[in-house]
């Protein structure tokens, strides 16, 4: 009879671990679905994000809907207005430039660490892949480059030996996707980009830490001060 007991209990602990699995992954292919939709720019400031709505387009009940919602309050990314209900808040100028400050430092470490780390064969995709930014630099190819300039950050990230700070880093650069999307198109930062990748994996081939931290710091700071004038020239525009 006890034992009878205990499978019993035992089935239902499997079962309440299993729905909470499923409940759990549930709740973050809705965040992340509309995190990523806010941060694509497919919803912008001042949309406002009706619940039934999303729980139409993504087949799912409103209740991880609502939960997903709590969450990207927390974040800031959208807020609740009475009378109103809840509307995407977005980024400003001032958070974009925070992240980029905070990237500055965090990947200046994880270029030190990629260089006293790094393994040849990922020293040997990092050099595959500046030499990739080259010819699709000639090809002013800017979505090529997007894609090789998001590998090459990747393989520092991994290389750097540390879960931790690639966790921080692949979650700060989902917040700027969009910036740094544009930014390459800015004339001449493809080229000015291009030789600072080069300098940056040149110092990491070395295994010289300080240089790779150094030159990682300067490429970020370059890429705010980029994104600064492509702002600037989309308000002329506007």
């Amino acid at each position: 009879m006890e034992n009878i007991e205990e499978n019993g209990v035992a089935k239902a602990k499997r079962f309440a671990r299993l729905q909470s699995l499923e409940r759990y992954s549930l709740h973050s292919y809705v965040f992340n679905y509309i995190r990523d939709a806010i941060l694509d720019g497919r919803y912008k400031p001042g949309d406002a994000l009706v619940e039934t709505r999303l729980a139409e387009e993504l087949g799912v009940s409103r209740t991880p809907i609502r939960e997903a919602i709590r969450q990207l309050e927390l974040e800031g990314l959208v807020i609740s207005i009475p009378n109103k209900g809840v509307v995407v808040n977005g980024f400003s100028q001032q958070d974009i430039d925070d992240i980029y400050t905070i990237r500055s430092m965090l990947e200046g470490l994880a270029a030190r660490w990629a260089a006293q780390r790094i393994d040849q064969q990922k020293l040997k995709e990092l050099e595959e892949i500046v030499e990739l930014m080259g010819y699709y630099t000639k090809k002013n190819d800017f979505e090529q480059l997007t894609q090789l300039d998001t590998r090459f950050h990747g393989v520092i990230y991994e290389a750097c030996d540390s879960k931790v700070l690639k966790h921080l880093l692949d979650n700060l650069l989902r917040y700027v996707e969009q910036a740094r999307r544009g930014s390459l198109k800015v004339p001449m930062r493809a080229c000015q980009s291009l030789n600072e990748h080069r300098s940056i994996f040149e110092a990491i081939m070395k295994r010289n830490a300080a240089e790779a931290e150094k030159f990682m710091a300067k490429h970020i700071s370059s890429a705010i001060l980029n994104l600064h004038s492509l702002m600037g020239q989309n308000e002329k525009e506007n």
